[in-house]
């Protein structure tokens, strides 16, 4: 297919996991991919062997907790290509403990990075679809932030908050033809979810337990859900929230 044929599009925390799946499906596509994260080396990797296989990329450094390396960020992929059609909000991070356990230094971390630092990419880019009257912004949630997750509170907080930000900017937006939706993804083979059953041995077991496919996610299932949503064939749809968690989760 050629969906993104002449777009291009942002993803961020696209060095590896969920992201990087991102970044490959819309290559395949035809999206020219900018592939931001902070793990630059990863990132010029994958984005050279995209370049080898399936379209054009390119790698740009990007803190999503620093606000002026958000801007630079931003400014590199429309100074290169002139212009962001598609932001998809990825970049994430959490630390498994019990809410009485977290402590106060770790809340600002898992707010920035999951909360604060996806608000600040989406005004980084905004300004320009709206200039150009298009735009698609798949933000990546997570069924804990819809129905919450032991172990995760203040993470669950900031996914709940993106599903939040979601509806809001998609009735602030439609009039410019920037459609916005999230994508919640229920438990995933990701270094993410490797890192944390290093504590918990038994939790992947549990997880798929848990899940009516009785399987994690892989990294494809999630892209192929935001390469439908952020193209065009979805164009009469915004303001939604998507759950890929294999039956997990039916609310």
């Amino acid at each position: 297919m050629e969906r993104f044929k002449d777009k291009v599009v942002i993803v961020t925390g696209a060095a590896q996991g969920v992201g990087e799946a991102i970044a490959r499906r819309l290559a395949q596509e035809q999206a020219a991919v900018g592939i931001l994260d902070i793990q630059v080396d990863k990132a010029k990797a994958v984005a050279s062997d995209i370049g080898l296989t399936s379209g054009k990329a390119m790698a740009v450094e990007m803190d999503i907790t620093d606000s002026s390396s958000v801007k630079q960020a931003i400014k590199e992929v429309e100074q290169s290509w002139g212009r962001i059609d598609v932001l998809v909000n990825n970049a994430g991070w959490d630390k498994l403990m019990l809410f009485m356990d977290l402590p106060e230094e770790l809340w600002d971390r898992i707010i920035a990075i999951n909360l604060r630092g996806p608000i600040t990419v989406t005004r980084a880019v905004l300004d320009g679809m709206r200039e150009r009257n298009y735009g698609r912004i798949v933000n990546i949630g997570s069924d804990a932030g819809r129905v919450g997750s032991t172990g995760e509170s203040v993470y669950s907080a900031c996914k709940g908050g993106m599903i939040a930000f979601t509806k809001t900017l998609a009735r602030e937006l439609v009039r410019y033809n920037i459609l916005v939706n999230c994508i919640c993804p229920g438990p995933a083979e990701t270094p993410l979810l490797a890192s944390m059953a290093e504590a918990n041995p038994n939790l992947i077991d549990a997880l798929k337990k848990a899940i009516p496919m009785r399987r994690l996610a892989k990294p494809e299932d999630i892209a192929a859900a935001v390469a439908f949503i952020a193209s065009d064939e979805a164009g009469y749809i915004t303001g939604q929230t998507l759950s890929v968690s294999g039956g997990l989760t039916m609310a």
